[in-house]
């Protein structure tokens, strides 16, 4: 009697334990990562917070990054390319590319984070129940707009003119200029508003612009001039300009002082909405949350090399100090 297996036999064994190996193989995840320039501080805390939630880079799941410079244009076609690459998850960073996102795909689902208020962008239905594909985090940007010029009047007391560049297609960008114009009033400034619709226009006003022609700039969230702040940091250091910014990630790269949310924390918190929508959970039944906690940060290395001294009244006020 013959000993040999029969071929059909064998490979039947064979296939049967090739699918119980890929049964015990748990999916690997691909994630599209839309940005615009200095975000890397969402990017990782989002890393961060998956990781904490047991999702490990490589071995669960994938990030495919798109850095798209602050071009909307490139942001539709990254978000195609995305969706008929079938990843099976976006997360968008800012309001203009979650807007972006949404209208260059159909199916995919969009977390985002995202500073303009999303009911009002119409990105959702409501904060408790989205009701669509996008959900995701909110973090305050135009609401702080009055106070962050409020500081930079403490900290520079004699400031009289505040320059600023915004795209003015943008909602956001719009609002924060709007209560930056009003708190400025209150205060006695001279708020000049400079508007950039494109890198190119954003160049040329920062080559424009003469060391007295204000005592310091102020940053208002537009994807054009975040995508491009180092540039404007480098400027304004240049001109002896004092610099006042919304993230704390740009006070690191030069800027004089930010008062805002941790984009870190908020990225690390987006972490539990992608990791809920990959085992699952619909966007719509997962409401959105908003980021409140606020912090000074003020860089000492910057006002000694523009000259400047920080009052000790805000320097026991800030949060984290730069020397």
């Amino acid at each position: 009697m013959s000993k040999k297996i029969p071929a059909i036999t064998l490979a039947t064994v064979i296939l049967a334990f090739v699918h119980l190996a890929e049964a015990g193989q748990a999916k690997v995840h691909r994630v599209g990562v839309l940005h615009g320039g200095p975000w890397y501080q969402v990017v990782d805390g989002l890393r961060d917070g998956l990781r904490e939630l047991g999702l490990e880079e490589g071995k669960h799941l994938v990030l495919e990054l798109r850095d798209t410079k602050g071009d909307l244009k490139a942001v539709d076609e990254a978000a195609r390319n995305l969706e008929r690459d079938k990843v099976d998850l976006l997360y968008a960073v800012t309001s203009s590319i979650t807007i972006g996102a949404r209208r260059a795909t159909t199916d995919i689902p969009i977390v985002f984070l995202a500073g303009l208020d999303p009911v009002v962008s119409g990105l959702v239905d409501s904060f408790a129940k989205p009701g669509g594909r996008l959900t995701g985090v909110h973090f305050l940007v135009a609401d702080l707009t009055a106070k962050r010029l409020e500081i930079l009047k403490d900290i520079l007391p004699k400031v009289r003119r505040v320059v600023t560049f915004y795209d003015p297609d943008n909602r956001l960008s719009r609002e924060a200029a709007r209560l930056g114009r009003e708190e400025a009033k209150r205060l006695g400034l001279n708020f000049v508003e400079r508007h950039v619709t494109s890198v190119e226009e954003l160049r040329q006003a920062l080559q424009a612009l003469k060391g007295g022609e204000a005592d310091a700039y102020f940053f208002i969230s537009s994807l054009i001039v975040t995508s491009h702040a180092q540039l404007i940091i480098d400027t304004a250091r240049a001109k002896k300009l004092a610099t006042m910014s919304q993230e704390q990630s740009l006070v690191v790269k030069g800027a004089l002082a930010s008062y805002g949310v941790s984009y870190h924390e908020a990225g690390r918190l987006s972490a539990r909405y992608v990791q809920r929508i990959l085992a699952g959970t619909n966007p719509k039944d997962l409401a959105v949350e908003t980021v409140r906690k606020v912090e000074l940060v003020v860089n000492l290395r910057t006002a000694r090399e523009i000259g400047l001294t920080i009052p000790p009244n805000v320097l026991a006020r800030a949060d984290k100090v730069i020397k």
